[in-house]
């Protein structure tokens, strides 16, 4: 009885952090709530009893992709900046 709550709990908890991603518009700030998500997603993990994916996903979900995103976004600012600059020249 008690798991079944853990479980839908964790599972609230994935849904309105799954939701969060989808809302927030500015790349840098998905990224941070891409995170949060990944550690949602890693507590349902530890809920379910499987703790070697849930030691994956808070390495790759929780670290690995919103850093990946954030370096894209920073690059591609970067980028436009460049191209804004060099056609005003």
């Amino acid at each position: 009885m008690t798991a079944d709550v853990l479980v839908v709990v964790a599972l609230a908890l994935v849904a309105v952090a799954g939701t969060a991603v989808v809302l927030t518009h500015d790349p840098a700030r998905q990224a941070v709530t891409l995170s949060l998500s990944g550690l949602a997603l890693t507590v349902l993990f530890v809920v379910l009893q499987a703790p070697d994916v849930a030691l994956a996903q808070v390495a790759v979900g929780s670290a690995v992709v919103p850093l990946m995103v954030v370096l894209a976004v920073r690059t591609t600012r970067t980028l436009a900046a460049r191209h804004r600059e060099q056609k005003r020249t």
